[in-house]
């Protein structure tokens, strides 16, 4: 892992950064120096993620600002940089995590369905970069984006179809910004993370009783580790990447060498079978829903 503080003048805003991967990245960058603003849409759970994040890295409570802010929203994107830069007094990284998906056989998908994933994923990513994209280049100090986008978005997928168009038009941009933008000293990467267990996301994406099924096509028989990804990402907002730009990095295990990443419930399940299971997925996140639980807070090495 990188060392000592390299991102110590280093001011990083992370979309979904209230939970799961995001909270673990928030959680690396800060423990190497940077200041973070994590957004998400909910207060309660941003505010406990920096509190959770200030205690595990021994910063000042100050240097971790939570925004509630839905990414669909430009306005409220725009409100967000322009906040975190009169904060800590300028932006130099942003980091589009945030995302929606869920397995679906497409015959059964509604247009809203499909409108919601990729105004979460394609537009929020799109409102996020142009917003500090333009402070990066109104400040004439450079900076850095990194996208999360999937393997599924040059390999395709099935069930998956509004994440795969949507990442999709994610990684597009990325390799289409980093030439514009490249003369503001601007650099635009990609990181494509397989399976990583997360608590949520997780549920709406694995089957129950195929996890051990899933880990049989990847290469290296196991699922990602949150400081794997987080590693991952601190070194591509670095200077130790400067000559890195329009590049997208899967981070997957070598799954993607093996296929579309759900490609193989085609295989497994026949269309009654999925259909089933993934009403049962549904209903079980609604359960979660009316009844939320409180998660233990994760441990996330950096």
């Amino acid at each position: 892992m990188l060392e000592g503080q390299p991102l110590s003048q280093d001011v990083i805003l992370i979309t979904g950064g209230g939970s799961g991967l995001g909270k673990s990245m928030a959680q690396t960058l800060a423990q190497l120096g940077a200041k973070i603003t994590i957004l998400g849409r909910r207060q309660s759970v941003l505010e406990e993620a920096a509190q959770e994040i200030t205690n595990a890295t021994n910063r000042p409570s100050e240097d971790i600002l939570p925004l509630p802010c839905d990414v669909r929203d430009f306005p409220a994107v725009e409100k967000a940089v322009e906040t975190t830069a009169q904060t800590f007094g300028k932006i130099t990284g942003l980091i589009n995590n945030a995302a929606g998906n869920f397995l679906a056989q497409t015959e059964k998908l509604s247009p809203n369905g499909f409108k919601t994933i990729v105004d979460i994923v394609l537009n929020g990513t799109f409102h996020a970069t142009l917003a500090a994209g333009r402070k990066m280049i109104q400040q004439n100090t450079g900076g850095n984006i990194l996208n999360i986008t999937t393997t599924y978005a040059w390999m395709g997928s099935a069930f998956v179809v509004p994440s795969a168009c949507a990442k999709a038009g994610v990684l597009a941009m990325t390799r289409s910004l980093a030439v514009e933008w490249a003369e503001y000293k601007i650099r635009i990467n990609a990181v494509a993370p397989g399976p990583f267990p997360t608590p949520g996301a997780w549920e709406k994406l694995m089957p129950e009783g195929m996890e051990d099924f899933a880990k049989t096509k990847i290469p290296l028989k196991r699922f990602g580790k949150h400081h794997e990804l987080a590693n991952l990402c601190a070194y591509l907002m670095s200077p130790y990447s400067a000559y890195i730009t329009g590049a997208c990095i899967p981070i997957d295990g070598g799954e993607w060498l093996m296929g579309g990443e759900f490609n193989h419930l085609t295989l497994t399940l026949n269309p009654e079978q999925r259909s089933q299971i993934f009403e049962m997925m549904r209903e079980r996140q609604k359960s979660k829903k009316n009844h939320p639980k409180q998660n233990p807070p994760q441990k996330n090495n950096p």
